[in-house]
């Protein structure tokens, strides 16, 4: 977790720190989506004013708000913000945070129904930066409210519950194990396709969640597409990790080796 919560019992903290762990899924999930349609928007300018790839991409990641982003905050608001409702301390930071709810499923509205290249690419970085603003206020707001209180159980609020907590594949998996990573490469072969991959900049991601952005965002490219991984040092435990858990799936080639980051195209082959 990124602050220190004494919670009431070892449980609620494994539960709180599932939920971060998802919340960096949808992160990196929504950063690659709303990348995406940035990513087509430049190309569309720049190279084929018809191309349509805008449009895709803004269809792509409106599909995703509405059966993984939407579904979470609706699952919030019955459990996690319920809970936090009730306490005095809690109430003012549960309206505030439907607020934002109804905001940004407005903006994905917004997205669906925009006719230019322009308001689709701007509602796809405005619901990006609103999303982490939001998360980052539900792991350091929210959940320490409620793991702190004796009367609330974390854990009992989130059984079954999918949308809140996901499958989990977090950081604490990324032993080393670098022999097991994909074949990675230098060459400038990739650099020109490279190019039309959203970036995912994991500098300002904080470490204890990093591994489960990037997971988060690799799980929505699709066969034959990619992203540009921007790291702070070499991410070999992390290729490592991503080869234990997608075997074969992806290839990496290294687009630049530090010294300040390190830039990976990471691709996902076809089926």
């Amino acid at each position: 977790m990124n602050e220190l919560v004494i919670a009431s019992d070892e449980a609620d903290a494994r539960a709180a720190a599932a939920v971060e762990q998802h919340h960096a899924q949808l992160s990196g999930a929504l950063a690659l989506k709303a990348g995406g349609v940035i990513a087509a928007a430049v190309r569309e300018t720049d190279d084929a004013p018809s191309g349509g790839w805008v449009d895709t991409a803004a269809t792509d990641l409106v599909q995703w708000c509405r059966t993984e982003l939407i579904p979470h905050a609706v699952a919030e608001e019955t459990t996690l913000y319920a809970a936090a409702r009730e306490r005095v301390e809690g109430r003012l930071l549960v309206e505030s945070m439907l607020r934002e709810h109804a905001v940004l499923m407005a903006l994905v509205d917004e997205i669906e129904g925009a006719t230019s290249t322009v308001a689709k690419a701007a509602g796809a970085r405005t619901l990006q930066v609103l999303f982490d603003t939001h998360l980052d206020k539900e792991n350091t707001l929210v959940l320490p409210l409620l793991v702190g209180a004796p009367d609330v159980s974390v854990a009992k609020l989130l059984e079954g519950m999918h949308e809140l907590i996901g499958g989990g594949d977090g950081h604490a998996q990324a032993a080393s194990a670098e022999a097991t990573a994909p074949v990675a490469h230098d060459c400038t072969c990739g650099e020109e396709a490279a190019a039309g991959y959203p970036e995912l900049d994991a500098r300002a991601v904080p470490h204890a969640i990093r591994h489960a952005t990037v997971f988060g965002a690799l799980d929505g490219v699709r066969a034959n597409g990619g992203l540009v991984l921007v790291a702070p040092h070499d991410p070999k435990p992390l290729l490592a990790q991503l080869e234990r858990r997608n075997p074969g799936e992806f290839t990496v080639e290294y687009l630049e080796r530090g010294p300040e980051a390190w830039r990976l195209a990471i691709v996902r082959q076809s089926a």
